[in-house]
């Protein structure tokens, strides 16, 4: 009996240290390991991907990464300055432009997967001038895989050229990837059972997802699922969620517990939710000298307001009115009685794929009088430097679209929001917040910028007003998960521990 305990002690002894010796082994093959990003080029995108790329050479010296940065009409705000700040802080970033290419203008509706494609040559190229340059010499760190953003899937067929692995970065929520990608719960109705998903839209049909714990209404789905002519497109990008080998998510346990364990039963890749992602110092980047003059002015502006007074109302990088509905929302504001601080963007020409731009005249689409009349309780801005403005103790509630990083904002900073989505999956962000989270009130759920609705003042100013007033009970949560969402990336938070882990898969997957 002592002789067979022996034995199986020396075994297990052995055993470790083949493990360690394994562990030491990956580790050297992994040193200097260079990760290519590849983000789409919408400024919401972009950000929370360089922000998860500071994070990855901040846990680990031996990784460094370089970002191809397409141009587009839509992405006029990733300026080299911001890069420039990124080097400054972490030499292990670098970014290359990738050219410009010409598009089909008719071509709108499927802008994004016809710009990678156009790309593709041009990544091709530039990540074999890397692998040359890391063949020169034994200390240039090597091609250890592709980072890729969830339009940017396609190109896993280049990662696959260069025989490294693939890895998602969404940029969205936990449940949002659940519900159309990894778990392809859209895409088992449309292949399996056969259903089409277009005929969702305007009806009152209701989904059980296993990722969420509230029945869903499927005419908030995304116009991209809605749409019969989109509908395969996006199809074609989240089948291939399967090739990578492990998506990281903009989000956090504590947030989407109930979503995170869905992901649990092994039937896709590791799902590793390692934000909130956020640039908190996001206007030390702007170089530009008008917009320091702007900022200051808002902020001095906001010294002057009570505390939590100000309704904060600002619809994102894309987001923009016609001229009855900036109406609506100017005599709405001004019934509710409540002070404001109102981001007011022109939209771009009928059919330009472009981000919308500052009035220079705001008095020209708003109610005649109007900027008289709130010249003590409101002020109309253009470009709005949002993380300061949500920090400012004077603001008291957001009116948002819902973007993903307006709503981790929201959380971080403690400001209830007022859901108004627009466009993309805003709409299902806005019944996560309501519903799934119970952390927002509504103005609309289900508004869609390409329909054509206008929301009277009359419930504009009911929404501001149940913002302004919210329940103790929202508030109270909303303190409890804020806490979370900054705890989740100190040492040992949930997100801390996640990202260790997806490190240690791509040592792994490397070794």
């Amino acid at each position: 009996m002592q002789c067979k305990a022996q034995t199986q002690t020396s075994l297990t002894t052995t055993k470790k240290s083949c493990i360690v010796w394994k562990l030491i082994e990956a580790c050297c093959k992994m040193k200097n390991a260079e990760l290519v990003f590849i983000p789409a080029p919408i400024i919401g995108h972009f950000v929370s991907a360089v922000e998860v790329a500071k994070l990855l050479v901040e846990r680990d010296e031996r990784l460094s990464i370089t970002f191809l940065v397409m141009k587009s009409s839509l992405s006029t705000n990733i300026a080299r300055s911001y890069n420039d700040s990124v080097i400054a802080a972490c030499g292990r970033i670098r970014f290359i432009h990738l050219p410009e290419v010409e598009l089909d203008p008719n071509l709108s509706s499927r802008f994004f997967i016809s710009l990678i494609e156009a790309q593709k040559p041009h990544v091709k190229e530039e990540v074999s001038k890397l692998v040359i340059e890391s063949e020169s010499s034994p200390d240039s760190p090597r091609l250890a895989g592709f980072v890729l953003d969830m339009f940017s899937t396609s190109i896993i067929d280049v990662a696959n050229e260069f025989g490294v692995p693939s890895y998602v970065f969404f940029t969205s929520a936990a449940a949002f990837l659940a519900c159309l990608g990894t778990t392809f719960y859209i895409q088992a109705l449309h292949d399996e059972l056969k259903v089409d998903p277009t005929e969702f839209k305007n009806s009152d049909v209701e989904l059980v997802m296993p990722c969420l714990a509230s029945p869903f209404p499927a005419k908030v789905l995304p116009s991209s699922v809605l749409g019969k002519d989109l509908l395969p497109l996006f199809l074609r990008l989240v089948r291939r969620f399967r090739e990578a080998k492990g998506i990281m998510v903009n989000t956090f346990y504590e947030l989407e517990s109930h979503t995170i364990n869905s992901f649990s039963d092994g039937n896709y890749p590791p799902v590793y939710p390692v934000g909130p992602l956020l640039n908190l110092n996001g206007h030390e980047h702007d170089v530009v000298s008008d917009r320091k003059d702007i900022h200051r002015d808002i902020m001095q502006w906001l010294d002057h307001q009570p505390s939590s007074s100000v309704v904060y109302l600002c619809f994102g990088s894309l987001g923009s009115f016609g001229v009855e509905q900036v109406k609506e929302i100017a005599c709405g504001l001004e019934q509710s009685g409540h002070r404001f601080l109102w981001s007011l963007r022109q939209p771009p020409p009928n059919g330009k794929m472009e981000a919308p731009s500052d009035y220079v005249n705001p008095a020209e689409v708003l109610p005649e009088g109007f900027l008289d009349r709130t010249s003590e309780i409101g002020k109309i801005i253009g470009w709005a430097p949002q993380v300061d403005i949500l920090a400012h103790p004077s603001i008291g509630g957001f009116v948002s679209h819902c973007g993903w990083n307006s709503t981790l904002e929201s959380i971080w900073f403690d400001v209830p929001i007022a859901t108004w989505p627009l466009y993309a999956e805003q709409q299902f962000n806005a019944f996560l917040m309501i519903v799934e989270f119970g952390l927002a009130t509504e103005i609309q759920v289900n508004y869609r910028m390409d329909a054509c609705q206008i929301v009277r003042a009359e419930e504009i100013e009911k929404g501001i007003r149940g913002l302004m007033e919210i329940d103790l009970k929202k508030r109270e949560k909303l303190k409890e998960i804020s806490e979370s969402s900054r705890k989740a990336l100190m040492n040992d938070g949930s997100s801390y521990t996640w990202l260790g882990h997806l490190i240690q898969d791509m040592i792994d997957n490397r070794a």
